[in-house]
Parts: C-alpha cells; structure tokens; sequence
C-alpha cells in the first residue's frame, strides 16, 4: 500500500450481489493493511451478506428510500471518521458518502460531464465501465492508485449461530447424501426460468440419487412459484423457502453437490463458494454480471463472454435462447415483471445435460467444514 490507512469506508449502496461482489476490495486491503479498521456503508436489507465478514469492523445501513435527515444523521456520523473513503459505485450518493467520510477518497466515476464535481472532489478515481469489464475486476480497479494486490475472490461469511441455524432447518446438512440445491425465485420476474423447467430438472436429479433442496425468499409470490414446482416434485424435496438467512444459506450451500440458479446474489454465493454451479442467464451481461469462479485470477477483463454458453472453474453459464441474447433490457417488456423468451425457451435438455457434467467430477470434492466461518 502506496499510503498507510488505518481506517477504511468502503460504500456500496445498491443490491445484496453487489455488496457481495464489494468483498474482494475489502479483503484486498485488509490483506495489504491487516491492522486497518475497515467499515462498510450499504442499503438497509443488504447487510447480512457481510455481517460476519471477518475483514469488517462495522456495517452501517442506510435506507433506500432514506430521509434528508436521515441521511444527514448518517454523515454527521461517518463526517471524515476515516483516511480513506472509497465508493465502487459512481452514483452521486455512493461518491459524496466516500468524499464526505475519507480525508482522502478514491471511487468509480462515469465519463458524463456531469461527473465533473465528482473528479473535482475525488482524491483518486477510475472510470467507470458497465459493460466489458466484469463486476469484481471493475471494483478492484480502484485500488490501483492505492498500491493494493487485487485479491478476486468474494468472501461468503457465517457465525456459528448460522451453522446451528441451518442444522436446524435441514438435519441432514451434513449426511454423506449428496443434494442439490436450486435457487427457483429471482427478485425480478424478468430472471426467471419456468417452473416446468425446475420440476422436470429436480425429478432428474431424485432419479440420479441427488437429495433435491429448494430455496427462495419470503414473499407470497415466492411462496407461490415454489407451490407449483413442488406439485411436480417427489415428496422427499427440501423445501427451505423462506426458512434461512443469507448467512445460513451460505452455510447449506458450502457443502452442496451441485448448485442451479439463475442471475442472482445465492448464484454469486455458490460460486464464490467453489459449489458446481449452474447459472442460467436470459438479458443480462454475462460479461458484467456472470458468477465468479472460486479463486479466479483477476487478470482479464472478465472470466466471460458476452454471447454464448460457457463455463470456466466451477461455474457453467447457460444462455437463454434468441439471437437477441443478451439484449441487456429487464425483460422482453422492458420492466423488472415481465418475462424474457430467452429464459422461457431455455431447454431443459440443455440444463440436465450441464447438471450431468458438473455432477460427474464430483469425487473430486471433498465436502467441506462448516463449524467455522468459510472466508
């Protein structure tokens, strides 16, 4: 490190994959600093996915929808508290948050003009790329100006409470039975593959002797999209919808023979965990947003291309179907609840056929400890 810090905030206000894919920045300079306090600031909802990270002092939350008081108390709170502000973000909340807590900042900024204040302000900067440069290798780009080694992996964290947690839901977490666990809800509508397509891959896999568990969030429409794929399901299926933390899923899923999902923060968890994972991509980039590999090195612009199905170290990409993919639109309607063809045409054949292969070099994998935290 070019510079001493003895104090970090790091800012990423947006989703929970976000923050998880903000990890590797807090491990790089926790590695190259090991004694420095280093914080986060993140949107109320998203703290859990770094609650237990062990390169993390303090979480602070904001709401999405926060106050102007309430913003004000934050940064009355976290006004030039630290040496170093750093925002992966380039929104202008995210920027003014890194400004405003570091004596010195550093954070992505788009080439707009109206970013003008923010490279005024900034101490150190980078520019900001959304569409060739995956998430993790854009991020980790800020601390190039700090002298940091890029450390890409994104570290999924526990407590022992989260262990005894996730025993408490699934008893059988740690029987020699190999299960899969398939991640069947996206937030957003437009991610989602069909239920048919679930039922049909989970059947697949009880007829191969895999243990099938299904996860999900809380929500009625969750709940519901669940219902209907377990009318398709054998008896014996986990359902942990609903059930388990972030930090327990983690848990549960450090330890899974195979993982399926589509564009979501559980997928990024899974691969980040080295689980043979399945993510079935529609819209969205896999360039930007595709799952990174467990220990890929951070040397390329991305691990992906932006068009085709592929896989690299212990993630297979599947894209939907269309010549328009990726077209990068929240759905074919172009909002967050309509659905995209791509996704709706994904064949299961072709989801079997990838849950075959990654099932076939499963001698290879040890199963894994989950009395301490997985980092």
């Amino acid at each position: 490190m070019k510079k001493p810090y003895e104090s970090v905030l790091v800012v990423c206000t947006r989703r929970i994959g976000d923050v998880l894919l903000t990890t590797p920045v807090v491990r790089s300079l926790k590695a190259a600093a090991p004694h420095a306090v280093i914080d986060m600031l993140v949107f109320s909802g998203t703290e859990d996915v770094v609650a237990a990270n062990p390169d993390i002092r303090r979480v602070w939350t904001l709401s999405t929808r926060a106050s102007v008081w309430a913003s004000l108390g934050v940064l009355a709170k976290i006004w030039r508290h630290y040496d170093l502000g750093l925002s992966v973000l380039p929104g202008d909340r995210p920027v003014f948050y890194a400004w405003a807590a570091g004596r010195h900042s550093v954070a992505a900024v788009t080439p707009e003009r109206k970013s003008w204040w923010k490279r005024l302000l900034l101490g150190g900067q980078e520019s900001f790329d959304n569409h060739d440069t995956h998430t993790v290798v854009m991020n980790l780009r800020l601390l190039k100006s700090l002298g940091v080694s890029a450390i890409p992996t994104p570290i999924v964290s526990w407590a022992p409470e989260d262990v005894a947690a996730a025993r408490a839901v699934f008893p059988s977490l740690e029987v020699s039975e190999r299960y899969a666990v398939l991640h069947v809800t996206p937030k957003f509508v437009y991610k989602a593959w069909t239920p048919s397509g679930w039922a049909m891959l989970g059947r697949w896999l009880g007829d191969h002797g895999v243990k099938v568990v299904v996860v999900g969030g809380p929500s009625a429409d969750e709940r519901g999209t669940v219902a209907r794929i377990l009318e398709g399901l054998p008896s014996d299926v986990i359902d942990l919808t609903g059930q388990v933390t972030v930090r327990a899923l983690g848990v549960i899923l450090s330890r899974a023979a195979l993982y399926v999902g589509t564009d979501t923060a559980v997928t990024h968890m899974a691969a980040a965990l080295g689980v043979p994972t399945i993510a079935l991509f529609g819209p969205s980039n896999p360039v930007k947003w595709g799952p990174w590999p467990k220990a890929w090195p951070a040397e390329s612009l991305s691990p992906w291309k932006k068009v085709g199905s592929q896989r690299q170290g212990n993630v297979a990409v599947l894209q939907g179907e269309g010549a328009c993919v990726p077209c990068l639109h929240e759905g074919c309607g172009r909002h967050v609840d309509s659905v995209s063809d791509c996704l709706q045409l994904l064949s299961i054949h072709r989801v079997i056929e990838a849950a075959a292969r990654m099932l076939g070099h499963q001698e290879a994998r040890s199963p894994q400890p989950v009395e301490s935290e997985r980092v």
